[in-house]
């Protein structure tokens, strides 16, 4: 355990070191090239940080078992009772926030988790202050899983995603001890639209 914390402080600090030379930016949005660089970074150290045995404990088994299930009687029944074991739900949640502060502007770090019963489908399990996604679907319990999530879960390699304007997602693996990815983070922020910026 105490290895654990000296590697985590460790990353950290690089991270917080590496940072910092953005943070000497003229103030306001950073430009495109800063912050999908200032995201991957923070992608990195999430990657690292994020325990994914912890993870998998936060959907109670009941929750889990009815997540997919249409009750005929009451379609919203699965959203009614989501519930979620609190501890492991809380450690989870502040870490994501911590991570999201190591940048100087607005920026969200979301937990995504795939169904484990229901392959190809993925739920957005956390999500942060600002409510910034590019993947996520107003409402939903759980969606398809799309195609850049695949990639990572199976590469376990970083993956920088910027489909919708303005916005610019980093994906990243979250494991295990056992080494098996089970989720991933999505760190996300806006970026000015300038003007001159080819933005798809």
């Amino acid at each position: 355990m105490r290895k654990q914390r000296i590697l985590f402080s460790v990353v950290l600090a690089g991270a917080m070191t590496s940072i910092a030379f953005s943070q000497s930016a003229p103030e306001g949005r950073p430009s495109r090239e800063r912050l999908t660089r200032d995201l991957d970074e923070v992608a990195r150290v999430a990657s690292v940080m994020v325990d994914g045995d912890l993870c998998q404990r936060i959907m109670t088994e009941r929750a889990s078992a009815r997540l997919t299930v249409v009750d005929p009687k009451n379609r919203w029944a699965a959203s009614d009772d989501f519930e979620v074991n609190d501890e492991a739900y809380t450690q989870a949640k502040k870490l994501m926030i911590r991570l999201s502060r190591l940048v100087p502007y607005p920026c969200d770090v979301n937990l995504w988790m795939p169904l484990e019963k229901t392959p190809g489908k993925v739920q957005i399990l956390i999500r942060n202050a600002n409510e910034m996604s590019q993947f996520w679907t107003w409402g939903a319990l759980y969606q398809d899983m799309a195609p850049a999530m695949r990639e990572v879960i199976e590469s376990g390699q970083r993956r920088t995603v910027a489909e919708k304007p303005g916005m610019v997602s980093v994906l990243a693996p979250v494991s295990n001890s056992l080494g098996d990815i089970v989720g991933l983070v999505e760190v996300v922020s806006r970026v000015s639209i300038d003007a001159h910026e080819n933005v798809k």
